[in-house]
Order: C-alpha cells, then sequence, then structure tokens
C-alpha cells in the first residue's frame, strides 16, 4: 500500500472551517531552523537544483519573506536565502550542474538564475534582478532546435522547453518583466506544439493524443516529465494560444485526450498503463504530484480558467476525491510524492472555487503530517529537506494554509 488509510475527519457543512494560523506559523518556523541545521548552503548540497538540491531551501526562505505572516524574520530569511543562492552561483561557476542542459529549470541552473533574480528584485535591488533575468533570457537559444535533447525529453518539465517557459512564467508573475522578447517566446511556444505533433505521429499506443512527448523514450503523463505539464505551459500563455487557432485546436484536442484517460478519478504515469489490461492493482496506483491526479489537476485548473468548460472544473474536483482518498502517502513529506503535494491539491480546490470542504481537507493533511502515524510510517526521502522531496516545500504547503486565497504550487500558479 502507498498511503495510508484516510481517517481523517472530512468536513461537515454546519461546522465552520477557521485556520490556525499561529499554530501553522509557529511548525513552519520549527521546520525552518532544522532544514537550515541540516541542509546548509553548501557546495555539497547544490546538485539537482530546486528540485533536491539546496537552492530549493532558498526558494522557501524567499517565498516566506515574500509573506505577510512572517515579516518579523523577513531580514533574516533574505539574508539567508541569498547565502544559498549565492553559493550554488559559484557552484555553477566552477562548473558545477553541466549533468543537465544550461536551460533545465527545475533541475538545473536556470532555476537559479530565477531565484536569484526573484531575490534581488525583493531586497529593493533591480540591478542585479534585471542582470539574472538577462542571463536566463540568453538561455532560450538553448531552446530553439526541435530536438535539443534527444530521447531525455526536449520539451518536459524538468529539463526540457516547458520547465523554461515555466521560468518565463515565474519571472512574469513575481517580478513583471517581460523576461524574452515576444518573437522569442512564441517561437519557442510553437516549437513545443511542432515537437508534440511530431511525438504524436510517433506514437506507439493507442488512443492517441493530438500532441505526445516522450522522456527517456517513455511517454510520460504526468507533472513531472508528461503531457500534462506540457499542455498545463503552453495554457499559460494565452496571448499567443489565441494567435494561432490550429494550435489551440491541437492543445485543446490533447487537454480532451487526458481528460479521457481518467481511471475512478487518477490518471496513469505513462501510456504504456493505459488501458484495463496495463492498469495497476489498486493498492499500487500513483496518486502523486509527479505522476497523477494531484498534479494532472493543475492542467485541468488551467483548462477552466482558459476556456471556462465546466468539464474541467468536475475533473477538478474528482482529482480532489481520489487525492482525499489516497493521498495520505507513506512516501514522505514533499510536494513531489508526499502528503503536502497532496495537500496543496485542496488548497488549488479552495481557490477555484471558495468551497470551505478543501480548505478543511487540506488543514486535516497538514495535521496528519504530525501524527505519530505519518512519523513512524513514512518513508525518510532521500532528501529529506529539499523543496520538492522534503520538509522545505512542506513549509512552503504550511504557509500557504495561513494565506489560502493566494496559495501555490512553487513555480504551478494556474489561476491567473
Amino acid at each position: 500500500m502507498r498511503f495510508f488509510k484516510n481517517r481523517l475527519a472530512d468536513f461537515v457543512p454546519e461546522k465552520p472551517v477557521s485556520v490556525d494560523k499561529s499554530k501553522w506559523h509557529d511548525n513552519a518556523i520549527a521546520i525552518v531552523k532544522t532544514i537550515l541545521e541540516r541542509m546548509p548552503p553548501d557546495p555539497s548540497t547544490c546538485s539537482g537544483g530546486l528540485y533536491v538540491g539546496n537552492s530549493g531551501v532558498g526558494y522557501m526562505l524567499y517565498y516566506l519573506a515574500t509573506q505577510e505572516s512572517f515579516q518579523s524574520d523577513r531580514q533574516e530569511y533574505l539574508e539567508q536565502a541569498l547565502m544559498y543562492a549565492k553559493v550554488n552561483m559559484d557552484y555553477i561557476r566552477r562548473g558545477g550542474m553541466r549533468s543537465d542542459p544550461p536551460s533545465s529549470f527545475i533541475l538545473g541552473q536556470a532555476g537559479v538564475l530565477v531565484l536569484c533574480s526573484l531575490l534581488y528584485k525583493t531586497i529593493g535591488d533591480e540591478q542585479n534582478s534585471d542582470r539574472y533575468i538577462a542571463q536566463y533570457a540568453q538561455l532560450a537559444e538553448h531552446c530553439k532546435k526541435i530536438d535539443i535533447f534527444g530521447r531525455n525529453g526536449s520539451d518536459e518539465l524538468f529539463v526540457g522547453r516547458a520547465g523554461y517557459l515555466c521560468g518565463v512564467l515565474t519571472l512574469r508573475q513575481k517580478t513583471g518583466k517581460q523576461v524574452i522578447g515576444d518573437d522569442v517566446l512564441t517561437a519557442l511556444w510553437r516549437t513545443i506544439v511542432a515537437s508534440g505533433r511530431k511525438g504524436a505521429d510517433k506514437q506507439r499506443s493507442s488512443p492517441k493524443s493530438a500532441l505526445m512527448y516522450s522522456y527517456y523514450n517513455t511517454e510520460y503523463l504526468g507533472a513531472a516529465h508528461g503531457l500534462s505539464s506540457i499542455l498545463q505551459m503552453l495554457l499559460s500563455f494565452p496571448e499567443i494560444l489565441k494567435s494561432d487557432p490550429a494550435a489551440e485546436q491541437d492543445i485543446h484536442k490533447s487537454v480532451d485526450f487526458m481528460l479521457s484517460l481518467e481511471q475512478n478519478g487518477n490518471y496513469p504515469p505513462a501510456m504504456d498503463e493505459v488501458g484495463p489490461h496495463h492498469r495497476r492493482p489498486e493498492d499500487q496506483e500513483l496518486v502523486h504530484w509527479c505522476h497523477g491526479a494531484p498534479g494532472v489537476v493543475y492542467l485541468f485548473a488551467r483548462a477552466y480558467k482558459v476556456w471556462g468548460d465546466q468539464r474541467y472544473l468536475d475533473a477538478c474536483l474528482r482529482c480532489g476525491e481520489v487525492t482525499w482518498t489516497k493521498g495520505l502517502l507513506k512516501k514522505g513529506p514533499g510536494i513531489c510524492h508526499g502528503v503536502a503535494g497532496s495537500g496543496y491539491v485542496f488548497l488549488l480546490l479552495y481557490r477555484l472555487t471558495g468551497d470551505y470542504k478543501h480548505l478543511h481537507r487540506a488543514q486535516q493533511f497538514a495535521e496528519f503530517l504530525f501524527t505519530d502515524e505519518f512519523q513512524r510510517g513514512a518513508r525518510v526521502p532521500d532528501t529529506p529537506f529539499s523543496l520538492y522531496e522534503g520538509y522545505a516545500g512542506t513549509v512552503c504547503f504550511l504557509a500557504d494554509l495561513i494565506h489560502p486565497d493566494k496559495a501555490e504550487f512553487p513555480f504551478f500558479n494556474v489561476i491567473f
């Protein structure tokens, strides 16, 4: 069994839902202290970028510093975050992170540049913030060829073009800067579409999507490496989407293709697991952000915001139901394949609907993180204090419980 049985008390409509802001604030502060002790800004833990490297801790500190509830620690957190950013930039200059393409956002140096720009923007140093944005913009050159990374996946989120666009979107939303020219952005966006059409022509499995992508020769579907997050990023630039009706049609068909793959509210991790003969046993289903409904939900949320189709909101709600049932994950506390990642689903649904049921469920998942059952029964991740696998992402989740109307999974703000 990949998840703990959910024995949590569900929402009762007649019972008001309140957020104990001081509790989540104090819990977050306590975890931050442990993270800073156990994963300090040291070159030995820079590898892995924002995903499992210590730059993810820098992002956590930046995120807390921007939240109203943590203003008393703002200066300290920004100073510490800058230390993480600087050690990562030194690591890159000495040749670190060369195993991934320079434009890799989640796993590589592009994500560090985004962190640096956000930090300098926050402390009021526009000159340095713009300098890092300019460096990020130069990396667009690495994304222009349609098959830049071969079988490694030219388009996926962690190292490919979707990830690069994710960084552009993050910088746009948080700095207000254009980042790259409209012509360059449009060219990269259309290259992703062209690559998806090429992938669809090669598609080995059936049914077929109008757009398809592969990573290490696997046609993934989930948020980490697959179709859902690539489509989500294409939908995140509506001005380009609406300027290309043929591309919009293929993207729309591909979103509906994803919708057709639903299995009891969940989604298979890859095309080789589509169909009743390839389905995993129920207790082995992947109900994670990286593979499954807790990540696919962001695609449907974005599709709902763009097209206003009730089917996509209904799909989001079904993702929430399967996450409530199977989302108390034994893999740990993190946002990639842990309990906090599941909890973020409910914060997203709360923002989409305003229904307090989802805020109640988010708090219940947060409460579960501090139970003896979780502490005894959950696996310790390989990088237990990192942003995606470990407690740095959990801190972001707890901070977002304090202001749920503005909550956003790191780099996955789809409500705009």
